[in-house]
């Protein structure tokens, strides 16, 4: 990796998919799913193997960015990029590429995710140097994950012609973005084998990015180049505020990916990720007992049990029993007990709805 290669996390998310330990206050990056290190600290430590610490940028929220400091003072204050609220992921990008212009024009930003798990992490560093140099030579990455069953949980994107190999990575023109598919549809992506799972993560060029905004999203690019006068001034905090009001909550994929010029993807095999988008997707990415259990929890008891997740929050000494049960997700987060089958865990988004709708804020 040369001298202009940045790593961008995106941790600004307040979500609440792994609800009830995930909060808006508490998203699911600040949980310690192996019980030892957040998913944050995870993303950082990973990225290390490729990054200088200096060269690890991170977009998120000031409350979470004092969080994180805390767990990890290595970043430096000023490689914290920091959103006054939540604008989707085109905003967010757009702030963290006009940081990285003021800093270094020449630069590469490879846009990573702060909630993802990734087993093979060398394999991932290698899909990234790869990714740098398709970038370098011009081209908009997208780390598409190969995918491994009819998901309809995920957006695809579809590989048209052969760009080239990178570092032994094969690397394709993107053809097409394509929203969350119904199963019917999902199975005739994976029987086409011409579709990747959209992972989120990008690797291109600040320049090359921030002139597609301007070509693609004029109102951001407006907004993006006031912000950018302001860099380093006094008046910075007032225009970034003022001007973060009046952008539209767009998505990077609807709003650049899908009509942007000269876009390749990568169709990444073989890395182990998963989003964590659920507790049966935790359950399925850590390590099992010889009964299949993953207990994350101080005290336990856990006769005739099998195929079950068992999660406490980090500092709870509540004693779980379990007797004669299987296939279940139990998340005790102290005010709230989840109890659930896992063929259900994904449906924990409707009974938030149904909270917001109930205005029982306190559980969210």
């Amino acid at each position: 990796m040369n001298e202009h290669n940045y790593a961008v996390i995106m941790a600004g998310g307040g979500g609440t998919r792994l609800w009830p330990l995930s909060r808006k206050d508490k998203p699911k990056q600040m949980l310690k799913l192996d019980g030892e290190r957040t998913l944050f600290e995870i993303a950082v430590e990973r990225l290390l193997g490729l990054f200088p610490v200096e060269k690890i940028m991170v977009v998120t929220s000031a409350s979470q960015a004092e969080v994180f400091q805390k767990e990890l003072p290595a970043i430096p204050a000023e490689n914290y990029v920091i959103e006054p609220f939540g604008r989707d992921t085109a905003a967010a990008i757009g702030l963290a590429a006009v940081a990285l212009k003021h800093r270094d024009p020449q630069a590469i930003m490879a846009v990573v995710t702060a909630d993802h798990y990734i087993d093979r992490e060398s394999r991932f560093l290698h899909v990234l140097r790869a990714a740098s140099q398709v970038a370098d030579d011009g081209y908009l990455v997208t780390l598409g994950i190969q995918p491994t069953f009819p998901s309809t949980g995920f957006g695809y994107i579809q590989q048209g012609s052969y760009l080239g190999t990178y570092e032994n990575i094969v690397v394709f023109n993107a053809l097409s973005f394509k929203e969350k598919p119904d199963m019917e549809t999902a199975i005739q992506f994976i029987e086409a084998e011409d579709h990747s799972w959209n992972s989120g993560m990008f690797i291109w060029k600040v320049d090359q990015i921030l002139s597609e905004i301007s070509r693609l999203m004029p109102k951001l690019d407006k907004g993006l180049n006031n912000i950018a006068a302001a860099w380093g001034t006094p008046e910075h905090t007032k225009v970034l505020l003022e001007e973060w009001e009046m952008l539209e909550k767009v998505s990077i994929d609807f709003g650049i990916m899908e009509k942007a010029q000269n876009v390749a993807v990568i169709p990444a095999r073989g890395l182990g990720w998963s989003d964590v988008g659920s507790w049966n997707a935790v359950y399925e990415v850590l390590p099992k007992s010889a009964m299949e259990n993953v207990i994350i929890c101080k005290q336990h008891i856990t006769e005739d049990t099998e195929n079950t997740l068992i999660f406490t929050k980090e500092e709870s000494d509540r004693l779980i029993v379990t007797l004669g049960i299987k296939d279940t997700v139990i998340v005790d987060a102290g005010d709230v007990l989840l109890i659930c089958d896992k063929d259900h865990a994904q449906d924990v988004r409707g009974i938030v709805k149904q909270l917001e709708e109930e205005g029982k804020n306190i559980y969210l």
